[in-house]
């Protein structure tokens, strides 16, 4: 099971999260691209970092939009998303290629992660980009989401992504931010949540259902209070339950 985290999401002087901390225990790191959040050189200290932990790097992809921390939806033209994504993968890649590495795949940020997962323009979009980039380029993303249907009607490889931080609905979907039960806090309770993805496939929801929950990676964001906490119990109880944590990529 690969295990991945949002990281590289300060800005100048701003740090957000303990990013070497995260990186010595996930498997693959989704870095801002400097749209949402980040900025060059936090994208240069992320990618040595994780290059050094033999740690994949994947391009967290956003809005233009520093101060909403791209969780407001921008009601892009296609083209306009398109090459902004584009943008994004290409200023991460030539970070990447200063440490011999590359980025390995893409992820979509906040409310462009949402609004893929169910509006075709703006997942066509990223679909776009990927294939004018690199077509063997994966795309993590939700499971059974319409990014999820058309990258893999187009050819790509998707890779399903589940939340242990994160409140479900009982119909699959993340609870929204604002409101009740979106995030979860408790280290335990994320690392139990981790270990039933992982072995059960499963996960439950705020109202108490059982809901399906297969997935190739789990993710923990890095600006969730208790982050690095949270990410060393993931682990721990991921390899007690026999699951290795190792990159999708390999």
């Amino acid at each position: 099971m690969d295990l991945n985290a949002d990281l590289g999401e300060g800005f100048g002087i701003w740090r957000l999260g303990d990013d070497e901390a995260l990186l010595d225990l996930v498997t693959s790191a989704n870095v801002a691209c400097g749209f949402h959040a980040g900025d060059a050189a936090t994208m240069r200290r992320v990618c040595a970092a994780a290059v050094e932990r033999r740690v994949a790097v994947g391009a967290q992809v956003g809005y233009r939009d520093l101060a909403g921390f791209g969780r407001r939806h921008i009601a892009y033209e296609f083209a306009e998303l398109r090459d902004e994504v584009i943008y994004q993968l290409g200023a991460l890649d030539v970070f990447c290629r200063l440490f011999r590495t590359r980025v390995r795949y893409l992820k979509p940020h906040g409310a462009l992660y949402h609004a893929a997962a169910c509006d075709e323009v703006q997942a066509a979009a990223l679909i776009a980009a990927v294939k004018d980039v690199d077509d063997e380029l994966p795309l993590l993303c939700p499971p059974g989401s319409v990014l999820a249907q058309l990258a893999q009607g187009a050819g790509l490889r998707v890779v399903a992504e589940g939340f242990a931080d994160r409140g479900y609905l009982p119909s699959g979907a993340l609870v929204p931010r604002n409101a009740p039960g979106a995030l979860l806090t408790d280290p335990e309770e994320i690392a139990q949540r981790a270990v039933r993805m992982a072995t059960d496939r499963t996960v439950v929801a705020v109202d108490g259902t059982v809901v399906p929950c297969v997935v190739e990676s789990i993710c923990l964001h890095g600006d969730t209070p208790g982050a690095v906490r949270s990410a060393e119990l993931v682990r721990a109880a991921l390899l007690d339950a026999g699951v290795v944590p190792r990159p999708f990529t390999d």
